[in-house]
């Protein structure tokens, strides 16, 4: 009986430490946003710290999206991220926002979101992906996403 009662309380310990520190809140993608004047504010914030822009384009309806995007902001993705680049995160709504910005870096949007550009120093586009790589970020999961990262960065 006594084995069952500590085995309640540590349970319930753990329950009430897991309700006191949640996830980071998803912030979404801001549909209002300047895309031009973040990604040129990340360029200068990028060449003061010796990283390159991450320009990820989504859209608040795209649960792939999500699942990236709060991947990139805890785990064993984190850091990696974090020493590599200052990120954008670009709304394409419905395909219909930011489009010319996306052309831009040849990023194809129809190939799936997210999707990524990784700028050079000189602003143009030194990675994309082109095949939809991050496209299923909700079936590919943590360890696939670090991997991914750490491949191809």
């Amino acid at each position: 009986m006594r084995r069952v009662w500590i085995a309640a309380m540590a349970m319930t310990m753990t329950l009430n430490v897991a309700a006191q520190s949640p996830a980071p809140a998803w912030r979404g993608y801001d549909e209002a946003a300047d895309a031009r004047a973040d990604i040129d504010r990340a360029q200068a914030q990028a060449a003061a710290g010796g990283r390159q822009v991450l320009v990820v384009f989504g859209a608040n309806w795209c649960g792939d999206c999500r699942v990236l995007d709060m991947t990139m902001k805890q785990g064993r993705l984190k850091p990696v991220i974090d020493a590599k680049f200052v990120v954008v995160k670009v709304d394409v709504g419905r395909f219909d926002r930011n489009v010319d910005i996306a052309q831009r870096y040849s990023v194809p949007l129809k190939k799936g979101i997210p999707t990524i550009a990784v700028l050079a120093a000189d602003g143009t586009a030194a990675f994309v992906t082109t095949g939809g790589e991050l496209a299923d970020a909700r079936s590919m999961g943590e360890d696939a996403l670090v991997r991914f990262f750490d491949r191809t960065f």
